[in-house]
């Protein structure tokens, strides 16, 4: 399950499984277009992640346009939040297909699409289908790819390139904080969001710099591996016939599949030759024929990749190790998202909007979110620091600050524990560290996918149940209290992981030695 690390292009000369020529590094990993595949991301994290964030300011605005309850308009901005990271794990099915780069770029479309079409809204429900939905896919579309390309080309420093692109979070929650504000004073929420989905465009053009690894490096890692494939032919192929008469893993029918369709793409060929003398609507008809069956080709094969990773004998759920991590992301992103959403209105009703008209206490966590971010995935480099220590002292921390927020009253005390909920929150940039560290490269994708779509449900659930909570007791205290403590449930799951990965490596052992 765990990939090498050749798998992500960078490769490591060995000269007793290449030969004489050991292979050069790509110049692409840990530099060169992989400085700008980290300014992609930053900018795909301002875009959706930072404009998220500052969408406290359109449910105040959404409150007072259509008068309904706390909790049925807090859906608009969840479902946005929510859809974004949920579709993670379908998304992984176009990146198979497509590539990151066409996935990023139809998101981009799609949600300044979302966008502009909720200008028209007559009603909060109008809103749970254009800005909700329509807005959230195309943004989980351009969210993974980001994510995804980072881990690809960064192999020595990607702590500190994940934690350099997901600092746009906090500049974007900053920046569209500032931007929505004025944009609703001068302009009307309405007009806001039909500019906003007109900057949301950019997300194409971030969508083209995410250049794939070129075919060059992709061979010269199949070079790298050759060698080691051919050793271990001879001594797979009696498991594999068994493994294929179990039906587990079969490529002969995916092969016959595929010399099928050749069959057809030559027999269409051999008529387009032979039959100039028939109409052209005829011929027409046999070039769709054949692109339907390149296209069915190239579905299936994507498909068969998506299907194997969630689903096949190499599924990422045999992990337990991984499995607890997915109950941790369950609870822990909701705890981040409420306060952006329903801490404006805290304010307003501890009559403290003066002080927070001047600096927003959510622009205090954006800022002090950009810091931790960096800080944190420099910390995680070092080698004597293990990533897994820092990202459960920042959990633990963020958990802390959570359950005594109700308990602040002043704005200096709330600017206090803001800050620190911005620093320890950097550890979203240790996300896809985590991740790969605990299935590989080869996997990143799809188990990435898989986290964000635990804590898009976090996300999509949290601001609701906070609002609703506030509809029957009239405040966010008990609110804070109920989310923090199942975001503790989450980290006791964290704090438990090292007991699993040490019986793993027993199991694995045992079943090593019965094959």
């Amino acid at each position: 399950m765990y990939a090498s690390r050749e798998d992500i292009g960078y490769d490591f000369g060995d000269d007793s499984k290449v030969g004489s020529k050991p292979i050069k590094p790509n110049p692409n990993i840990d530099g060169g277009w992989a400085w700008m595949i980290v300014l992609s991301s930053f900018l795909v994290h301002i875009l959706i992640m930072g404009s998220q964030m500052a969408l406290g300011i359109l449910n105040m605005e959404w409150l007072e346009e259509f008068n309904q309850s706390r909790g049925l308009t807090a859906w608009v901005s969840s479902l946005s939040m929510g859809i974004t990271l949920i579709v993670g794990p379908f998304i992984g099915l176009f990146i198979s297909m497509c590539g990151c780069r066409k996935t990023a770029i139809i998101g981009g479309i799609l949600n300044a699409l979302g966008w502009i079409l909720s200008t028209y809204a007559s009603n909060v429900h109008y809103l749970f289908l254009t800005f909700g939905v329509t807005a959230g896919v195309g943004s989980g579309m351009v969210y993974l790819p980001a994510v995804v390309m980072v881990g690809q080309y960064f192999q020595k420093r990607r702590a500190l390139a994940q934690g350099l692109s997901t600092t746009g979070t906090g500049f974007g929650a900053f920046l569209m904080t500032a931007l929505l504000k004025y944009l609703c004073t001068e302009f009307g929420w309405r007009n806001a969001m039909f500019i906003q989905g007109a900057i949301s465009l950019n997300l194409c053009v971030c969508g083209a710099l995410m250049r794939p690894l070129s075919p060059k490096d992709v061979s010269e890692k199949c070079v790298v591996r050759s060698n080691s494939e051919d050793n271990q032919a001879k001594a797979l192929s009696h498991s594999e016939e068994t493994i294929k008469s179990n039906g587990v893993h079969s490529e002969e029918p995916g092969k016959k599949e595929e010399a099928a369709n050749e069959e057809v793409l030559d027999s269409v060929q051999h008529t387009e030759i032979g039959g100039k003398s028939k109409s052209g609507r005829k011929m027409y008809g046999l070039r769709i024929l054949k692109r339907v069956s390149q296209l069915t080709v190239t579905v299936r094969k994507g498909f068969a990749i998506w299907y194997s990773s969630y689903f096949g004998a190499a599924s990422l759920f045999t992990n337990r190790v991984f499995v607890a991590f997915i109950i941790w992301a369950l609870f822990a992103y909701s705890s981040f998202v409420i306060p952006f959403i329903h801490l404006p209105e805290i304010v307003k009703q501890y009559n403290l909007s003066s002080q927070n008209n001047i600096f927003p206490l959510t622009s205090i966590i954006a800022i002090v979110h950009i810091f931790g971010k960096v800080i944190l995935g420099i910390i995680s480099d070092l080698p004597c620091i293990s990533t897994w220590n820092v990202f459960l002292m920042a959990n633990f921390t963020l958990v802390t600050c959570i359950l005594t927020l109700p308990l602040m009253q002043t704005y200096a005390s709330l600017a206090v524990v803001c800050a620190l909920i911005g620093f320890s929150s950097g550890y979203f940039s240790l996300m896809p560290v985590v991740t790969e560290d605990l299935v590989g490269t080869k996997h990143l994708a799809n188990a990435y996918g898989i986290i964000i779509c635990a804590n898009g449900i976090s996300a999509l659930l949290g601001p609701p149940f906070a609002g609703w909570i506030y509809d029957i007791t009239h405040k966010y205290d008990f609110s804070f209290y109920i989310s923090g403590l199942l975001y503790m449930v989450g980290i006791i799951f964290l704090f438990i992981q090292p007991c699993i990965q040490k019986k793993q490596p027993r199991e694995k052992s045992m079943e090593q030695a019965q094959v």
